[in-house]
């Protein structure tokens, strides 16, 4: 039984305008997944660093430190150089950030400009360099990366709940749709969504950008554009990674879902727990991941959407492919997928997987969607920009 931690936020979140940057450093994927790389982070610090700093590498790998803005911290070679050097397998996709110990002093690229991620898609051994131009907190225009707001609607936390041969626990976030608490007798269809830390909440992001789909969802609801449903936000661990791929762990976590998280929304919230009224949604690693869940448990999801999937990140798309010809799926499932015009190294596995599913059964405007969105960037930022076309196409009325 979940352990039940209920509380409850009912605020709006004000529009937010955002300008971003990014430094993708990118080369094609090869040969030899599982094998590791080198990977070799130069940083050129600004003349205002101080004298006494240390600098610090975030991203989203334990040896990255797990978005700890002060865990893994570079070499210093010179007051003009520091360095981070470090191994990962061919196929992952690293993401980080620059800081001096804390996300208020993380490194900027334009002054008074929050920067994207920087990636590394591993391939071979890799170095890249970055020239920050500033500090944000030694900055003229400093960023306030506080969050600017809460959350639209109703939200339910579950607190630190343990999968089966999972090692962390994590948080469980329901949202209510708005008519919930009015029509005792309605049942509603369910979205689950991974990243769930990212989902709702600009304070809980680890970006402090979240993908606003409180709002969203809120929006197309009132607009009669969607049906009314509930999400569940999973928030990701440090084994996120593994989770999210064709591993053993990512077995685990995909019936951890399924066993006890779904068992559990099921029966607390007046749910249509049926197949056909059960959705998963992800990106990047999560939506990998759901497009395994469909693979995996047809039937308990008919709907997923993959945003920005990382294809080629230990599973590429002829290996998707094999695994949706075996399990023949397509008329009985909808499914989208899209990716951003700026994350190249992705394109060209979503776009021939998508080539390969319009060919087996997969019939565009019917149950299948793909979009290439234009100068998107992988982001949170960017995903929420688009969540309307997923949320539309999988619950439109």
């Amino acid at each position: 039984m979940i352990n039940e931690e209920p509380s409850r936020e009912k605020q709006s979140l004000s529009k937010f305008m955002l300008f971003v940057i990014v430094a993708l450093f990118l080369a094609p994927l090869v040969e030899g997944l599982g094998q590791d790389k080198k990977i070799t982070v130069r940083v050129v610090p600004p003349a205002s660093t101080p004298g006494d700093a240390k600098i610090f590498i975030a991203g989203n790998s334990p040896a990255l430190g797990n978005w700890d803005p002060g865990k893994v911290p570079l070499a210093k070679e010179s007051d003009r150089l520091w360095v981070y050097s470090g191994v990962a397998p061919v196929g992952s996709v690293l993401e980080f950030k620059i800081t001096r110990g804390s996300w208020s002093s993380e490194a900027l690229y334009v002054d008074g400009v929050v920067p994207q991620n920087s990636v590394v898609v591993v391939s071979s051994d890799t170095a890249i360099t970055l020239a920050p131009v500033s500090w944000n907190d030694l900055s003229q225009t400093r960023v306030n990366r506080a969050p600017s707001g809460g959350i639209t609607g109703t939200v339910n936390y579950y607190r630190r709940v343990r999968g089966e041969g999972l090692r962390y626990a994590r948080d469980i976030v329901v949202w209510l749709p708005p008519s919930y608490g009015r029509y005792p007798a309605k049942r509603y269809p369910v979205l689950y969504m991974h990243d769930g830390q990212n989902v709702f909440n600009p304070a809980t992001s680890f970006s402090r950008f979240d993908w606003r789909a409180d709002e969203v969802a809120d929006s197309l609801i009132r607009a009669q554009s969607i049906e009314e449903i509930i999400i569940v936000g999973i928030n990701n661990t440090p084994d996120r990674m593994s989770e999210y791929s064709d591993t053993p762990l990512g077995r685990k976590y995909a019936r951890f879902v399924v066993e006890r998280v779904k068992r559990f929304v099921d029966s607390r919230y007046r749910t249509k727990p049926s197949r056909e009224n059960t959705a998963v949604m992800g990106s990047s690693m999560g939506g990998l991941i759901s497009m395994m869940f469909v693979l995996w448990y047809p039937a308990v999801f008919s709907k997923a959407a993959c945003l920005s999937s990382s294809i080629g990140s230990g599973m590429g798309e002829k290996d998707l492919e094999d695994r949706f010809s075996e399990n023949q799926l397509g008329k009985d499932l909808r499914m989208y997928m899209d990716v951003g015009e700026l994350e190249r190294p992705l394109i060209p596995g979503n776009q021939a997987l998508a080539a390969f599913l319009q060919k087996n059964g997969f019939e565009p405007g019917k149950n299948f969607e793909f979009f290439l969105a234009k100068g998107a960037l992988h982001n949170e930022q960017a995903w929420a920009h688009r969540l309307w076309r997923p949320l539309v196409f999988l619950f439109g009325r």
